[in-house]
């Protein structure tokens, strides 16, 4: 476990932010994995970071404050957390985010509070949120064990047992059990990159989805799109990865050519809250139809954020035979299960996913077809069953998804 935690922790620094000489690095981690937030320091200032500051997250003081502070509270967003992300931004830092929350934790909080928590807090980010959107800056999103989050996902044993399961599969996920890691990253890179080309070199102008729990829906491309996924290029062209794991390759579909049905196929936590068993369906793009078996009252309040988070900004394509979905574990946190799926997201798309994104202006890109928002939330779509078509400039049709799986793939 020792040697595992070490190996993780410098996978994450080194492959995962690729930190540089004297860079400065942001590591927000919930206090229950502080041990592993210090661990992640040290292999920084080992390999050369200038300072690493870490900002601490504690969910259960969050409860508290969601269920006894004044009202008013939940309309206003602290301006030093606004300055403190845009000022290490603009100083180049990388920015290492530790994600591991309690699936259940949130179910009793007013929905209404969270959604206007949700919706200050994006508004007062939306510059530094921006710059990680655009790659100004190199960041990472993974993940380790908490006790609530592991029990939630291996009910049944001991505390010891659920955590010990929960490091195996993490590690299974992120290549950690393998001899070399980095060497293993190198090859999935090479594989992701074979699927880009695929997609990229087709150059689809709308892709079909069906599958037989009801999911039967059209989504238009943007003229000038581009499929991405695994590593990414940051400032001065340094490698990073964004998420680890991803197993995912994907693009934006035009905002307003979104059309027909799209049926969840796992559960979504969302803001500490399950939503499980939901459709929408689109016309024009926009969901103008939604229900869920549970937390319909918390989708509804995701979806009236604003008129872009009844949009699609993101669509991912996920093989249903990759290694975090061979695992047959429902993770409930949203790195690791929109990585065991095909998904999509409702909110703002990413400018990498149009030709020269990255300089245009908000006015440009909703020119080009990308959706805007103050939200991006995935969820996850994929089955065994999942079938995908291409669809051409010349209106030739093209296997992409056959059974679950890329075809020839």
């Amino acid at each position: 476990m020792e040697n595992n935690l070490e190996k993780y922790a410098e996978l994450l620094v080194r492959t995962g932010i690729n930190i540089q000489e004297d860079q400065i690095l942001v590591i927000t981690s919930p206090i229950e994995c502080a041990d592993f937030a210090r661990l992640a320091s040290i292999k920084a200032y080992e390999s050369g970071a200038k300072e690493v500051v870490i900002r601490w997250i504690d969910e259960q003081s969050s409860k508290i404050r969601f269920d006894m502070a004044k009202d008013q509270v939940f309309d206003e967003f602290p301006e030093w957390i606004k300055t403190m992300l845009e000022g290490y931004a603009k100083k180049g830092a990388a920015f290492l985010s530790i994600a591991a929350s309690d699936p259940e934790l949130m179910k009793d909080v007013d929905p209404k509070k969270m959604s206007r928590q949700q919706k200050v807090m994006s508004q007062g980010l939306e510059a530094y949120r921006t710059r990680m959107m655009n790659n100004q800056n190199v960041w990472c999103v993974a993940s380790i064990p908490t006790v609530a989050w592991a029990k939630k996902v291996f009910p049944g044993g001991t505390e010891k047992e659920a955590l010990d399961k929960l490091w195996e599969a993490i590690y299974k996920a992120v290549r950690v059990d393998r001899p070399d890691p980095v060497a293993a990253w190198e090859e999935h890179q090479q594989n992701l990159n074979r699927r880009l080309d695929f997609l990229n070199n087709h150059h689809f102008k709308a892709l079909r989805y069906k599958n037989a729990a009801g999911t039967d829906l059209v989504l238009a491309l943007p003229e000038n799109h581009r499929w991405v996924g695994g590593g990414d290029q940051g400032p001065h062209g340094k490698v990073f990865f964004a998420n680890m794991p991803t197993e995912e390759v994907f693009t934006m579909p035009k905002a307003d050519g979104v059309d027909g049905t799209v049926v969840s196929s796992m559960p979504l936590n969302y803001n500490g809250n399950l939503i499980e068993d939901f459709r929408f369906t689109f016309s024009k793009g926009k969901v103008v139809d939604f229900d869920a078996r549970q937390g319909k009252e918390v989708l509804k309040e995701l979806l009236d954020t604003d008129d872009g988070a009844k949009r699609l900004g993101e669509i991912a394509l996920v093989p249903y035979d990759s290694p975090i979905s061979n695992q047959k574990i429902l993770f409930y946190n949203t790195l690791f299960d929109e990585n065991a799926s095909c998904h999509f997201a409702l909110g703002k798309a990413y400018p990498s996913c149009i030709k020269g994104g990255d300089e245009l202006s908000k006015e440009a890109l909703k020119n080009e077809g990308a959706n805007d928002s103050l939200t991006h939330v995935d969820f996850m779509i994929g089955t065994e069953d999942l079938s995908i078509v291409g669809i051409t400039e010349k209106d030739e049709e093209v296997p992409v998804f056959e059974q679950g799986n890329f075809v020839n793939f």
